[in-house]
């Protein structure tokens, strides 16, 4: 992935703030768990929202797909 960072995204790393960097990772993962849990709703629709959430929660824990 580091070959793919082009000298614009790398300098606009750097001027971002330890608060703003932690902001942005926090979002980003926040939004892969909304994008996780709705792939699962449309794989599972039988599942409970419990179960999604749940299933949600091992795979972040575990580093699953």
């Amino acid at each position: 992935m580091a070959a793919n960072l082009t000298p614009e995204y790398i300098a606009t790393l750097r001027r971002m703030t330890g608060a703003q960097k932690l902001r942005t990772a926090f979002q980003l993962y926040w939004g892969a768990r909304k994008i996780k849990a709705a792939r699962l709703r449309q794989q599972h629709p039988e599942w409970s929202e419990a179960q999604v959430q749940q299933r949600v929660k091992e795979i972040f824990m575990h580093g699953l797909a």
